[in-house]
């Protein structure tokens, strides 16, 4: 029950986060500088950060374990269903977003081509289980986009529905080509500097 407890309180936090972040951009509001200013407060705060959802083994299943055996003895956990919703959707919710920043170019998903930074759930972490930005290019292959990817620890893919994908080189020449840059994890080892400069456009999800 006590990882239980602390896995649901991340998976609540960041679904938390998350939702935040759609909120301020309804309202035109940088959800970094909030977070930023709420953690002044220490004692008071304990700083979560939107993103594509959540992946790993246990952040995404312990809570909805916690949910189906409390479902057993008569009790729903709103927060936990919620929160593991609003989290699952994050994808989705990118690809809508992704797709108004190309209606501003005049271009549509369809078509597109797209560089996905970092397939793993987590920063500098080589794992791949329950990956959002996994989730996030499949949905966009199926919105027929054209995409590739970035990862400095993950050097090809073949899983689930991603067939033979390879890292693609990070060079002013590559990212020049894309319509959109997508940051989905934020690895260590990325020259954001080159992608600031040569992008057309960068999506920090």
């Amino acid at each position: 029950m006590t990882k239980l407890l602390e896995n649901s309180f991340r998976l609540i936090n960041i679904g938390w986060a998350n939702e935040v972040a759609m909120m301020c951009r309804k309202m035109t509001i940088d959800v970094w500088e909030v977070i930023d200013a709420a953690k002044t407060k220490p004692f008071g705060f304990m700083p979560f950060y939107p993103g594509l959802g959540v992946g790993g083994h246990c952040i995404p299943d312990d809570p909805l374990y916690l949910y189906w055996k409390a479902k057993h003895h008569g009790f729903s956990s709103k927060f936990i269903k919620l929160s593991a919703d609003i989290n699952s959707n994050m994808p989705q919710y990118a690809v809508g977003v992704l797709a108004e920043l190309l209606k501003k170019q005049k271009k549509k998903l369809s078509g597109a081509k797209i560089l996905v930074m970092g397939v793993t759930y987590k920063k500098d972490v080589k794992d791949l289980r329950r990956s959002p930005p996994l989730v996030l290019i499949e949905l966009l292959e199926a919105k027929k986009a054209v995409v590739d990817y970035h990862d400095p620890i993950i050097p090809y893919l073949d899983i689930g529905k991603i067939h033979k994908k390879k890292s693609v080189a990070l060079t002013p020449k590559n990212v020049k080509g894309y319509d959109c840059v997508v940051i989905t994890t934020d690895h260590t080892d990325v020259n954001y500097n080159l992608l600031l400069k040569n992008a057309r456009q960068i999506f920090d999800v």
